[in-house]
């Protein structure tokens, strides 16, 4: 509750009507802000009947928008209220304030010049799978939320796709039990596979490393000649893209010069 700004807790003082995602968590807050303004409740199953009750008392009063945790809208529900007081014509404004995504950069002692944002990743294994090769190639770090329970799973497939990178997991940022776990993917996957950590947990990936100058010659040329003996030549190039680090589509394109010699 100590995270909460002065700046939010005045706009949950002065608000005629506060939206939530759930009362019970956000009665403690608006306490702890001295506020006993009126709540609605408003999440990810309201539908669209309540969004448009708060579009029009936004004509006349102030409706401010609070999530359980962290900042409303990253993770959680909110942007299509934001986007429909917007189309109304209402003022839209925003209390920055903590977010874990940002909070779990800053202790991961990763890059954090260029990130990519995954949100949750897809629970079933082929949709996981196919999300982090979309990205396997990006020179950027990846940062995603997790549950406690799915940690290791989530890393196990990460090792699997992304191969030897650095990693961190960040746990209940600025709770009781903050923890911040360091390592490659393979390592942090074991540690996790065997424990799964409570609480919520954020996942920050570092970039793919810079490929080796004797790479990027003869023996990427050797690396695509005996994938393509096996695997289609896309497929073919995704494997050792992954395998170098390198561009997949350079890579794809490098392979049907090679085809077609």
């Amino acid at each position: 509750m100590s995270d909460l700004t002065p700046r939010a807790a005045e706009i949950l003082r002065l608000a005629d009507v506060v939206a939530v995602e759930d009362t019970r968590v956000s009665a403690k807050l608006l306490r702890h802000a001295g506020s006993d303004r009126p709540m609605i409740p408003y999440h990810d199953h309201s539908d669209e009947r309540v969004r448009q009750r708060l579009v029009e008392r936004m004509a006349g009063e102030a409706v401010a928008l609070l999530s359980d945790a962290g900042t409303p809208l990253i993770s959680d529900p909110g942007y299509k209220l934001v986007r429909d007081a917007r189309a109304a014509g209402r003022e839209v404004t925003t209390a920055p304030g903590p977010c874990a995504l940002i909070a779990a950069l800053t202790v991961a002692g990763l890059p954090t010049d260029r990130f990519l944002f995954m949100g949750f990743l897809p629970n079933k294994e082929k949709a996981r799978a196919d999300a982090l090769a979309e990205v396997a190639t990006l020179r950027a770090t990846l940062v995603c939320y997790e549950g406690g329970p799915r940690t290791g799973k989530t890393l196990a497939a990460m090792a699997d796709v992304l191969g030897a990178r650095e990693a961190a997991v960040v746990r209940e940022i600025s709770k009781r039990f903050e923890e911040v776990a360091t390592g490659t993917l393979a390592q942090l996957a074991e540690r996790y596979g065997k424990e799964p950590p409570r609480g919520e947990i954020v996942i920050v990936v570092g970039p793919p490393p810079d490929a080796p100058v004797e790479t990027a010659g003869e023996d990427v040329d050797a690396a695509l000649t005996e994938a393509m003996a096996r695997l289609p030549a896309s497929k073919a190039a995704g494997e050792v893209a992954k395998r170098f680090g390198l561009d997949r589509r350079t890579l794809y394109d490098r392979a049907m010069e090679l085809k077609g010699a």
